[in-house]
């Protein structure tokens, strides 16, 4: 029995390496990709208004037992046609919007650059 786990270890460990490198590598390259494919888009600026706002966090331990805690910010937005789009934004900014809010919203891609409510 145990000559059966010692010989299918070196199996296990290479196969759950190779996916922990694997999901790296995959995560790298969709983030350099949508990076690029943002500056590759225009900058636009269009009416829109502020539909909701959410946060999310996460946590992780240091190797020194802290546990460090992050918030990430996201705002919807609805434009003149009727679409919706969900853009990370900054602490700050999530808590200048409004829901309600009507303004010019900028971006480029998926990258939000600004939005400056109209009064």
């Amino acid at each position: 029995m145990f000559g059966l786990m010692e010989a299918l270890f070196p199996v296990f460990f290479i196969a759950i390496f190779t996916i922990v490198i694997g999901t790296f590598i995959v995560t790298a390259v969709r983030g350099i990709g949508q990076w690029s494919k943002n500056n590759a888009s225009p900058r636009l600026m269009v009416d829109a208004a502020v539909v909701t706002k959410r946060t999310a966090s996460s946590s992780h331990r240091s190797q020194h037992g802290h546990r460090h805690y992050h918030t990430y910010y996201y705002a919807t937005f609805e434009v003149e046609s009727g679409d919706r789009m969900e853009l990370s934004v900054t602490g700050e900014e999530y808590g200048m919007l409004v829901e309600g809010d009507r303004g010019k919203l900028t971006f480029q891609g998926t990258r939000y650059l600004g939005f400056e409510r109209q009064i």
